[in-house]
């Protein structure tokens, strides 16, 4: 259906041009507007719309010629599953629990994605084909959801919406290299960022996934040629994005503008411009991401945005008032543990580090089958990068500040510049802030969330009265500043009646690197917590002040639960013990075979990356 041979400028202006004049009487009696989502995957804004010399994307250049194009549009997570499962909520996944990548938790039953209030409302909903919502499925929400899935098959008369998604950009597109000489964009020409290094690979991968944004942008012209063929592009409103930033190390998963900033077209046809922010033609710098696209569109169709989304029109008659900042997090990713949170306002990106001593670079299965990961990772280990280069391997700091404006690669960190206190102070403050109010469910680790989840939606039981979610996110925030003076009131909460306390009490005694004699004796106690991920915290934290025996037998004995999840962090931690890890190998094995058919598959690339470095 997508047809790859179709011309963009002659497409593209069918989508605008129409002879009838709209007086304010004929705008109340319009119907709804047909809307149509085009989602690219994984791909930053490489286009030439967004002043990228390099790429070549004609069909989205001319688009954005004749649409509003926005410079400030921003995925909530630099990855695929969590962002879709905001998409389709209007709820940040941080807040439901559907953060790490992936997961199978449920969400309170009263949510409903947001197609239903379209389906509702007489729509006619399909998409073509991705979901991933990374939460328990509503198919109920779409007439049709397949590969083959087409509006075509609505009502006479019936407005659709419908999401076609394009994978050509997915990360998964450069596993597989394209010969040298047969690239259409040269690798020694390529534009890179100053935190990669120019290794042939890297050249090779950066070049080849321009080929696909190419391809890409090919295929929008073909999805604009069927919505002309249809003689529906006078009734349709046409958004293309990507559903996050990407695709080499350091963009995808991460929480850099790499990851986050994403390409955002809108186009109004002539009877429904009104409805746009500006003319065809402009840019708009609003502040908007993907808790709003949900809400949007339904504000767009006329429908009532249900009171509980946390997400804010940002078009049609329910439209909000600008905000002043974009919020962003990432947790887990497959197989790899961590919690960072962010925010963005329109010239600083902050990044509080909840985990700063666990480096960006921890190894992750499927990132490293692009060839530019493994001869990146070479290059560090053989003392061929410069500072910028290297710090991708190395423990983090804390806090994290850029100027986007001046540094866009996001390399120059502001946060110990005394000149830029004022905006630290108050892009903390925010996250600190936004993190409390939507009750952030992923300060919980993960085990916790899996064992609540069999009750309830931790959703609920992060709100329940009893809960003290402050006291919780207070405690990781404490823990993970790296400022000593905390370390007499984390000690304190080691025996606090919440586990998830408990827990970021211990792991701040690990960042603080603490290993007195007294603590020591504490954490050995703690070595039968009730709670299987206080356990986990407390080996990491054993090991690292050398008592590794006992270390080594809460990972084995975790590597037996029957949660999944448990059997992730329990690999995780054996992770930093290195040959050291050599008596669990038997456990490690058996921890493959019961992980077959289990909803949550990342036991295998953790637990297989170990064994792989005992052989």
């Amino acid at each position: 259906m997508l047809a790859d041979k179709a011309k963009p400028g002659s497409l593209i202006a069918t989508l605008l041009l129409t002879s009838l004049f709209w007086s304010c009487e004929q705008k109340e009696e319009l119907t709804p507007p047909n809307i149509l989502w085009i989602v690219s995957e994984d791909n930053s804004p490489f286009l030439g719309a967004y002043g990228d010399d390099f790429a070549t994307t004609p069909t989205l250049d001319s688009l954005a010629a004749l649409s509003v194009l926005y410079t400030n549009a921003f995925a909530t997570t630099p990855v695929c599953a969590p962002s879709r499962s905001t998409l389709i909520t209007g709820m940040y996944s941080a807040s439901l629990g559907t953060l790490p990548m992936r997961s199978p938790y449920p969400i309170p039953d009263y949510m409903r994605f947001f197609p239903n209030y379209l389906r509702d409302a007489g729509y006619y909903t399909t998409n073509n084909s991705k979901k991933d919502y990374n939460t328990v499925d509503q198919p109920e929400c779409w007439d049709e959801s397949s590969n083959k899935a087409t509006y075509l098959n609505r009502q006479p008369g019936q407005p659709f919406f419908h999401v076609q998604n394009i994978f050509i950009t997915h990360e998964s597109q450069i596993h597989d290299s394209i010969p040298w000489g047969d690239l259409k964009h040269d690798p020694t020409k390529v534009p890179m960022p100053a935190y990669h290094p120019r290794t042939k690979d890297m050249e090779h991968d950066w070049a080849q996934y321009y080929d696909r944004v190419q391809q890409m942008d090919s295929q929008v012209a073909g999805i604009l040629a069927d919505l002309r063929k249809s003689g529906e592009a006078e009734n349709t409103i046409v958004l293309y994005y990507s559903d996050h930033g990407g695709v080499l190390g350091r963009s995808k998963r991460f929480m850099y503008e790499s990851g986050l900033h994403i390409p955002l077209i809108i186009n109004f046809p002539e009877k429904y411009k009104h409805l746009a922010p500006s003319a065809a033609g402009s840019k708009s710098d609003r502040l908007v991401n993907f808790v709003d696209f949900g809400p949007t569109v339904l504000s767009l169709a006329g429908v009532t945005v249900p009171d509980y989304m946390q997400g804010k029109p940002f078009l049609g008659s329910q439209q909000a008032e600008p905000k002043q900042y974009a919020h962003a997090y990432r947790g887990r990713m497959d197989e790899r543990i961590d919690l960072v949170r962010g925010v963005r306002d329109k010239q600083f990106r902050y990044i509080r580090n909840y985990m700063p001593h666990k480096p960006n670079g921890q190894h992750l299965y499927y990132l490293w089958l692009a060839r530019s990961m493994p001869s990146w990772e070479k290059a560090f280990k053989n003392g061929e990068l410069n500072d910028v280069q290297s710090r991708f391997w190395l423990p983090r700091p804390a806090e994290e500040l850029y100027d986007v404006a001046k540094d866009p690669d996001n390399i120059n960190n502001l946060a110990t510049d005394p000149a830029y206190t004022n905006t630290l102070l108050e892009l903390r403050n925010e996250n600190l802030r936004w993190v409390k109010e939507i009750r952030d469910a992923n300060f919980l680790p993960e085990p916790m969330t899996a064992e609540i989840s069999e009750v309830q939606p931790v959703f609920d039981y992060v709100r329940g009265k009893d809960f003290r979610m402050d006291y919780v996110i207070e405690t990781a925030d404490l823990a993970s500043m790296r400022d000593p003076s905390a370390l007499p009131e984390l000690i304190k909460r080691l025996d606090d009646p919440n586990a998830a306390v408990r827990y970021w009490a211990v792991t701040g005694t690990m960042i603080l690197e603490d290993k007195s004699p007294e603590t020591k004796a504490v954490l050995l106690k703690m070595a039968k917590d009730p709670s299987a991920s206080v356990r986990l915290a407390v080996a990491e934290a054993l090991y690292k002040s050398g008592i590794k025996k006992e270390a080594l037998d809460i990972c084995v004995s975790e590597l037996q639960s029957p949660r999944a999840i448990t059997r992730v962090y329990a690999a995780n931690v054996l992770e930093e013990f290195g040959m050291d890890a050599l008596p669990a190998k038997q456990a490690l094995e058996q921890s493959l075979a019961d992980s077959v058919g289990q909803a949550i598959s990342e036991t295998p690339k953790a637990v297989n990356h170990i064994l792989d470095r005992l052989k």
